[in-house]
């Protein structure tokens, strides 16, 4: 078998080499890092070093850093009414949040569904800005969740304006970082996100972990997800991944040692790529090129009208090219858009909608198969309606 050319970076990355040494040292560790004896010790090191570079990545505080099982569970903690800013305990009463987000947020967090308001975004993806303003304006008390990047397109949000207006009226932000660290700057102060979301496997760490961060230490969540033995500071009960964990930390300072070298990479690998994409097929549709909205370095999200996302995913895996049809969350499902919807696309369009989402280690070999297994694909499409034309 020819060597694959794995494009589906967004779903998931491939370990880096500083994470795996980081998971099969911490193996060897057979202590608890809750038990007070030298094994135990040794465990809870490893989980501390890692809570460090974790919060380094993103410009916190290691003590603002709670470890969880995932950035879908961390997204749940975040988005609760019962959370207290600085003592006060009355529930906020409403959940605002982009039309765009993650099916982990869009399903509400422990918000009934009828505190939940979606925001509307422009047709190049970002949160139309007006309309969160009035929103806020209506209620008192809100949570407003808005994602940094787009999974599947990579839009890049307007997070600190949106910051500016939640705080203005007295509101709490989160926000979903889990696809924009380590690829763009993500600083939790400068973004003025109150809480932010990461997951280890997104940036080379070990799948099974996340992390929510605190922008501030005056956060409290009187109702942690897990109830137990009061493990994470009493937030998350349960021992610890200490294997995930020291991955997740190596990764972090990988990535924020490699991040402006690594995103040059992937940003001259892209328009070669969208470039060559559009000389086979002139009518390919770039989503957020036009209008132009700023990206991620690595995402591309197209479709070629008559183009169904199934059966493209399966000719560039026969071709040995892995991309998606946008979120690997759907259990295996080729499902349309709900962030192409919100941005106005016509279904057509939403429903052959590919992604192609690079890392640090895409080659221009790797570029030059998916444009070759493009080439055949565009083709047969053309011939296929110019049948249907006759």
């Amino acid at each position: 078998m020819s060597q694959r050319s794995y494009l589906d970076w967004n779903a998931t990355a491939p370990m880096r080499g500083e994470a795996k040494a980081a998971f099969v040292e911490a193996l060897a560790i057979a202590g608890n890092p809750s038990s007070v004896h030298a094994e135990g010790r040794a465990a809870r090191r490893l989980v501390e070093t890692a809570r460090e570079e974790v919060a380094a990545l993103v410009g916190a505080q290691a003590g603002d850093v709670f470890f969880t099982s995932s950035g879908t569970e961390a997204n749940m903690l975040a988005l609760t009414p019962a959370i207290e800013i600085a003592g006060e305990r009355r529930p906020r009463s409403r959940l605002l949040l982009s039309a765009i987000e993650h099916v982990s947020v869009r399903s509400s967090g422990r918000f009934s569904r009828e505190a939940i308001e979606e925001m509307p975004v422009g047709a190049d993806g970002r949160l139309d800005l007006g309309a969160l303003a009035a929103a806020i304006g209506k209620v008192s008390r809100v949570l407003v969740s808005l994602m940094l990047a787009n999974n599947e397109t990579g839009v890049i949000e307007p997070v600190a304006e949106a910051a500016a207006i939640v705080h203005a009226a007295g509101g709490v932000l989160h926000v979903d970082a889990v696809q924009a660290v380590g690829r763009i700057a993500c600083d939790i102060k400068t973004l003025g996100a109150d809480l932010l979301t990461l997951s280890a496997h997104k940036i080379g760490g070990a799948k099974g972990v996340g992390a929510l961060v605190r922008g501030r230490d005056d956060i409290h969540f009187p109702e942690p997800l897990i109830r137990g033995g009061g493990q994470e500071r009493g937030l998350r009960a349960g021992t610890e991944n200490v294997a995930g964990i020291a991955s997740f930390g190596a990764a972090a300072a990988a990535a924020r040692s490699n991040r402006q070298a690594e995103a040059a990479h992937m940003t001259a690998l892209r328009q070669r790529l969208e470039a060559g994409l559009q000389a086979i097929a002139p009518r390919a549709v770039i989503f957020a090129d036009a209008p132009p909205a700023e990206r991620l370095p690595n995402t591309t999200l197209f479709a070629l009208e008559g183009m169904k996302a199934e059966t493209a995913v399966i000719g560039f895996d026969l071709e040995g090219v892995a991309v998606s049809s946008g979120a690997a969350c759907s259990s295996g499902k080729v499902q349309p858009s709900h962030v192409l919807a919100a941005m106005g696309v016509p279904a057509p369009l939403r429903r052959g909608a590919v992604r192609v989402s690079l890392g640090w280690s895409s080659t221009e070999a790797d570029i030059e198969k998916f444009l070759g297994a493009w080439r055949k694909l565009a083709s047969a499409l053309s011939k296929e309606q110019r049948g249907i034309a006759a």
